[in-house]
């Protein structure tokens, strides 16, 4: 029995070993690329220069308004000029004057846009600081005065929301009359050649330097009223700013073409 037992350990014993030794013999066989193999010397990215501050546009950026009078990049829908009141170093909406939007259009950007709210005893509930960003005039993100859930409105369409589609991860809007700031990267829609949907719009936004949208989907452009279905578009088309009665400011608005 005792000899049975012997034998048993010992077969065992020497399986380990060869398989250890096995073992050993191909990591040591195994022989790794040369570092060089995965260093990638193809496509030498560009040169930008950041702006001094955090908001200040990159070199490579589009300058839509910076502060200044200059309102030439923008006009109304109908083409007519501007009819928004430059003051200081904003661009304040007049009420019943119509959305602006910009004569250059665009595709995949990263935007840059500040905004300021007006005194909420200017205007009407449901109408508080009501504006919008329209990517492509047609995928809005919203602006409304939404501080500390003061003025109640649904999830879906408060500042920070894809307007009637996606609720912000978080609410991290400031005080009325206080600037804030929107950063955006959206991904246009792309089509087929049947001018079927291939891939859906993405929106990715950072809120005064909070993430509260995060690479989510878009169901189609903004609709107040029914559900959201894409309907075929060109590939760049200018981006709008929304005219609701109420005086909005902007300042500082800035694009780079993704």
């Amino acid at each position: 029995m005792y000899r049975s037992i012997i034998k048993s350990l010992t077969a065992a014993a020497l399986t380990l070993c060869i398989s250890t030794f096995a073992s050993a013999q191909s990591e040591k066989e195994e022989k790794l690329p040369s570092p060089k193999v995965t260093e990638d010397w193809s496509v030498k990215p560009p040169l930008v220069t950041p702006g001094d501050t955090y908001a200040q546009a990159p070199s490579d950026a589009i300058v839509l308004y910076s502060g200044t009078p200059d309102i030439t990049k923008w006009e109304h829908p109908d083409a007519s000029p501007v009819k928004w009141k430059p003051e200081g170093d904003a661009l304040t909406i007049v009420p019943k004057a119509t959305d602006i939007r910009t004569k250059q259009k665009f595709g995949n950007i990263q935007l840059h846009l500040e905004w300021r709210t007006p005194d909420p005893s200017e205007d009407k509930d449901f109408n508080r600081g009501n504006s919008g960003v329209l990517i492509m005039g047609l995928y809005e993100l919203q602006i409304y005065e939404s501080w500390n859930y003061n003025t109640r409105i649904y999830y879906n369409g408060q500042a920070g929301s894809v307007y009637k589609q996606h609720a912000p991860l978080v609410n991290a809007a400031r005080k009325p009359q206080t600037w804030q700031t929107y950063d955006v990267i959206f991904e246009a829609p792309v089509f087929r050649a049947d001018k079927s949907v291939e891939k859906p719009a993405y929106m990715t936004v950072f809120h005064n330097n909070v993430l509260i949208l995060n690479h989510v989907e878009l169901k189609g452009p903004m609709v107040y009223q029914g559900y959201p279905k894409y309907k075929f578009h060109d590939a760049k088309l200018p981006l709008q700013l929304q005219e609701h009665g109420s005086r909005v400011s902007f300042r500082n608005i800035w694009v780079r073409e993704l």
